[in-house]
């Protein structure tokens, strides 16, 4: 396990190379977001989603939201009409996960064997660098159904050592989640509400 002191608002190329480096190699990163920290594999990699499941001793009928670095990335995994777009322009990116009807291309593992993925795009140039090649996973960094820890060394000693790398930009301020909002009903509808506030 590695462990990269990080700034998330201004990343360095070097260090933003090496997490990508280890994504594409199979391995889940440890990273902050504008909410909590959050887990990263690729999502196009089915034996590193399989290993994230097991470090968070989740459900396989659970899904796990993703990270896309813009919004352009969303078509690429999610069906995105201009009205449901005018309606998420506002939010994203910001501490919001967007529901959608997911593409044929994406692993129903990801999922929790549904037609819907949960889609976020961080407030936080870390994290959209980190997606900048493929769309990785932004499940909470904690073992399913317990409280996500504010540190990286609390979220060491919940999840083990099974983390690749991780990327530390000190303790997060709070543990407030994103506010989840499924856009595939009308009206939209809240799921979860989190850090985000959102205006119908």
């Amino acid at each position: 396990m590695e462990i990269i002191n990080i700034n998330a608002q201004n990343p360095t190329e070097k260090k933003i190379s090496e997490a990508l480096e280890v994504l594409r190699e199979g391995g889940i990163v440890l990273y902050p977001t504008d909410t909590i920290y959050g887990l990263g594999v690729n999502i196009n990699d089915e034996n590193a989603l399989k290993n994230l499941y097991k470090i968070k001793k989740r459900s396989l009928l659970k899904p796990v939201s993703i990270c896309v670095s813009n919004m352009n990335m969303i078509s690429q995994v999610a069906y995105l009409d201009l009205n449901t777009k005018k309606r998420i322009s506002p939010i994203l990116p910001g501490p919001f996960t967007i529901i959608l009807k997911k593409k044929p291309s994406i692993s129903s593992t990801i999922t929790g064997r549904t037609d819907k993925i949960g889609i976020r795009i961080p407030d936080i140039p870390l994290c959209q660098e980190l997606s900048r090649e493929f769309p990785i996973t932004a499940t909470s960094a904690n073992i399913s159904g317990k409280t996500p820890k504010k540190s990286v060394k609390d979220i060491k000693i919940q999840l083990g050592g099974e983390l690749d790398l991780i990327l530390n930009s000190g303790p997060v301020k709070n543990v407030e989640p994103s506010t989840v909002i499924d856009f595939t009903t009308t009206p939209p509808k809240i799921l979860r509400q989190g850090a985000g506030e959102y205006r119908k």
